[in-house]
C-alpha cells in the first residue's frame, strides 16, 4: 500500500493537487466567511450543513473546469523541460499566481457580496463591461494598490512554503512515462465534459433559505454561467400557459374604465386610453439613485437625512405603497418609460432591440414635447444612451455638457447640483422656445464612493451611505428652490421617484421589504397634496401620470393609472434577473422561477415579515399571465420567433 501511495506521489499529474487543495479549502473559508457575515438571516441546521457541501461539490465542479489547461501542460511537456530548474520556477510562480488570484477573487466577492448579498450573477458580468466606471468607483471606495500588494506577498510567501515541502520536491523530480501521463490525463478531461452535460446549475438542490442558496454556489463558475445564459427564453424556463388564455386573461389584468381593446388589434395588451381635459405642463421627472423609501421622514425615517424631500411631501401628493420592478438602475429605467413587467434576463434598455416597444417618448412626442433625457456620468454605461436615443429622447450627459459645468465629479458621474444646473438651463432655453418639455433627470451622488462637494452638510464626503443620501437631499432641495423662481415653474409638474432600493438582499428571492420606495408630485396649484397608498409598482407611474395630464392616448402599457385603481384591487410587479413575482392585494406573493417552478409567500408589510406558503396561489395564473405576455410581447417586436 505505501509503495503504491508513493508511486502516486510521484506520478507528474500528482501535481494537480498542489493546485486543485488551494482552491478547495479558498472556497470553504470564502464559504464560512459568507456565511458567518449574514449569520443573523441565514436558517440553521442541517440545510447549512447541506449548503457548505453543496458549495465543495460546485467548488470541485469549477475546478475541472479552472485546472484543465494545467491538466493538458503536464500531460504535453516534454520530460527533460519539466524536469529542469526553469520550470521549477516556473511551477513556483504559477501557484503563486493561482494564490494571488484566489485571494483577489474571494476579496472580489466579499465585496460584491456586500453591495448585492449574493455571489457573482449578472450584475458582475455587466460591470466586466463597463471596466472604467467599475474600476474608478473601487479606486475611490477602497485601498486598492495596498491590497494588490499585500495579496502579492501573501501570494509569494503561500508559493515558497509550499515549494519547500518534501512532497513538492520530489514531484518536481519525476519521471513519468508519456503512456502513464496519458493514460491519467485523459478521464481526467472528461471530467469538465460530464459536469457540463450533467450538472445544470438550476438542476442542483434547492435551499428555502436565499442566503443559504448563494453560499452554496461558486462565484466564478456563477460568472461565467451568467455570462453564457444572459438571456432567460421565457417558455422555455419559466411556467406557462396556452397563448389564447395569456392574451385574454391580460387584457383583464390591464383593463381600466375608459380603456378599449380594438377587436384587430396588433397584440392583446393595445388599447385606447381615453382622457379627459387635456393640459400641457411640463415634466421634470427626477429618478434618484437608490432611494428606499426607509430614509425618508415622510416614510417613518427618524434620522433626518432627508429634510427637503420631507418638506415637499407635504406639499405633494405622496405615493406610499409603491415598488420598484428590479434592483438595478436599467430596470428602475425600463419600468418608468416602458410601463412592461421586469422580464427574465437583461433589462430592455440593455438589448439590442430596446425601441421596439411603444414608450413615456413615444406619447410625449405624440403631443408636442422634446423628451430629455439627463445623466451625471458617461450615458455608455448600461446602453443608456442608446435606449433614450432610440425613444426620442435627447441626450445630456458628461459627454454633451461642456467641462465648465461640472464643479464635482467622482467616477459614477458629476454632483446631482451640476446635473441639476444642466436641467435649470435646458429648461430655461425650452421656455424661450415655448417648447413643453419633458426631462428624464438620473442621478447619481447617492451611489459608493458616496463623495460629494464639501461643506454642504454635516455629515462628510466619503464617508458612507447616509452622507450621500443627506446630500442628495440637499441638492433636491437647492433644485427647487431655484425652479421656484423661474417663470416655468406654475407649469410644471415634478415627480420624484426612486430607481430601486439601497439594498436588495435577503432571505427569499424576492423579499418585500426591499423593494419599497418613495415617489412624490409636487405641483403648487395644479396637483393636490394628499396620500395615495394603493399597492403599486414603477410600471404604474407613466399611466398615472398621463392620467394627471388627462390625456387620450394608445398604449400597450401594462401599468394602471392609479387614480382608477380601487385601493383593493392594488398589485406590484417585482423581480430580479431570474426570480419575478406578483405580490396582490392581500399581500400574498407568487414568485416564478427559472426550471418551471413556483413558489407563494405571505407578506406583512407592518413587520416585512415573509414566510413560505403552503397553498397553491390563486394569483399563479395572474402572474403567468403578466410576464408571459411582456416577454411575448417583446419577441414578437424585436423579430423573434413568436410563441
Amino acid at each position: 500500500m505505501q509503495v503504491r501511495l508513493e508511486t502516486i506521489r510521484r506520478h507528474r499529474l500528482f501535481g494537480l493537487l498542489y493546485f486543485l487543495v488551494p482552491l478547495l479549502v479558498t472556497g470553504l473559508l470564502l464559504r464560512i466567511a459568507l456565511l458567518l457575515r449574514s449569520w443573523p438571516d441565514v436558517s440553521h441546521g442541517w440545510s447549512l450543513v447541506a449548503s457548505l457541501l453543496l458549495g465543495v461539490l460546485t467548488d470541485t465542479v469549477y475546478a475541472s473546469y479552472a485546472l484543465l489547461p494545467l491538466a493538458i501542460y503536464l500531460m504535453l511537456v516534454p520530460q527533460p523541460v519539466f524536469r529542469s530548474a526553469l520550470h521549477r520556477v516556473f511551477m513556483v510562480l504559477a501557484i503563486a499566481f493561482e494564490l494571488w488570484l484566489l485571494v483577489f477573487t474571494s476579496a472580489s466577492e466579499w465585496i460584491f457580496w456586500d453591495e448585492f448579498g449574493v455571489r457573482f450573477n449578472f450584475i458582475a458580468v455587466d460591470y466586466l463591461v463597463y471596466t472604467q466606471e467599475v474600476i474608478d468607483n473601487i479606486l475611490e471606495s477602497y485601498p486598492v494598490y495596498p491590497l494588490l500588494l499585500a495579496f502579492a506577498i501573501a501570494a509569494i510567501v503561500g508559493a515558497l512554503l509550499l515549494a519547500s515541502m518534501p512532497w513538492f520536491r520530489r514531484w518536481q523530480a519525476t519521471s513519468t512515462p508519456w503512456r502513464s501521463r496519458f493514460a491519467a490525463g485523459l478521464p481526467l478531461l472528461l471530467v469538465p465534459l460530464l459536469a457540463t452535460a450533467f450538472v445544470e446549475a438550476r438542476d442542483l438542490p434547492r435551499f428555502e433559505n436565499r442566503y443559504l442558496q448563494e453560499i452554496s454556489r461558486n462565484g466564478p463558475y456563477s460568472f461565467f454561467a451568467a455570462f453564457r445564459n444572459n438571456e432567460l427564453e421565457y417558455h422555455d424556463f419559466y411556467l406557462d400557459m396556452p397563448e389564447q388564455l395569456a392574451s385574454q386573461r391580460i387584457q383583464d389584468l390591464i383593463a381600466q374604465e375608459s380603456n378599449s381593446f380594438p377587436v384587430a388589434a396588433v397584440a392583446p395588451e393595445y388599447r385606447h386610453v381615453l382622457g379627459g381635459n387635456e393640459r400641457r405642463y411640463n415634466v421634470i421627472q427626477i429618478v434618484v439613485e437608490s432611494l428606499s423609501a426607509d430614509f425618508l421622514g415622510s416614510y417613518g425615517n427618524a434620522d433626518g437625512l432627508t429634510p427637503n424631500l420631507d418638506a415637499l411631501a407635504a406639499d405633494s401628493l405622496l405615493f406610499t405603497n409603491l415598488m420598484a420592478t428590479g434592483t438595478r438602475t436599467v430596470r428602475g429605467m425600463e419600468s418608468l418609460t416602458l410601463s412592461v413587467p421586469p422580464t427574465p434576463g437583461r433589462s430592455i434598455v440593455k438589448r439590442p432591440a430596446n425601441d421596439v416597444l411603444e414608450s413615456s417618448g413615444t406619447v410625449f412626442r405624440a403631443k408636442g414635447y422634446q423628451p430629455q433625457f439627463f445623466y451625471g456620468g458617461y450615458g455608455y454605461f448600461d446602453n443608456m444612451n442608446d435606449f433614450f436615443a432610440r425613444n426620442g429622447f435627447v441626450i445630456h450627459d458628461r459627454g454633451t455638457e461642456p467641462d465648465e459645468s461640472v464643479g464635482f465629479a467622482n467616477a459614477w458621474g458629476v454632483s446631482d447640483e451640476d446635473l441639476y444646473e444642466w436641467v435649470l438651463a435646458d429648461a430655461d432655453r425650452q421656455y424661450a422656445a415655448k417648447q413643453p418639455f419633458y426631462d428624464f433627470v438620473m442621478t447619481t451622488s447617492n451611489h459608493r464612493p458616496y463623495t460629494y462637494p464639501e461643506n454642504r452638510i454635516d455629515i462628510p464626503s466619503g464617508t458612507g451611505r447616509q452622507g450621500a443620501v443627506k446630500y442628495t437631499d440637499y441638492a433636491i432641495g437647492r433644485f427647487m428652490a431655484a425652479a421656484r423662481e423661474k417663470p416655468w415653474f406654475a407649469d410644471t409638474i415634478f415627480v420624484i421617484v426612486a430607481d430601486h432600493c439601497a439594498s436588495s438582499a435577503g432571505k427569499t428571492a424576492l423579499t418585500v421589504a426591499n423593494y419599497r420606495i418613495p415617489m412624490l408630485v409636487y405641483a403648487p396649484g395644479v396637483v393636490e397634496p394628499g396620500t395615495i397608498d394603493t399597492l403599486s409598482s414603477q410600471i404604474d407611474v407613466v399611466p398615472t401620470l398621463f392620467g394627471l395630464l388627462g390625456w387620450s392616448y394608445d398604449s400597450e402599457f401594462f401599468g394602471k393609472d392609479l387614480f382608477k385603481l380601487a385601493r383593493n384591487e392594488g398589485r406590484a410587479l417585482i423581480g430580479t434577473y431570474q426570480s419575478i413575482g406578483l405580490l396582490g392585494p392581500e399581500h400574498h406573493l407568487t414568485v416564478l422561477e427559472p426550471g418551471k417552478r413556483a413558489e407563494s409567500f405571505d407578506y406583512d408589510p407592518r413587520t416585512g415579515a415573509q414566510v413560505a406558503s403552503s397553498e397553491a396561489s390563486a394569483a399563479l395564473t395572474d402572474t403567468i399571465a403578466f410576464y408571459q405576455s411582456a416577454a411575448d410581447l417583446y419577441a414578437a417586436r424585436a423579430g423573434h420567433v413568436s410563441l
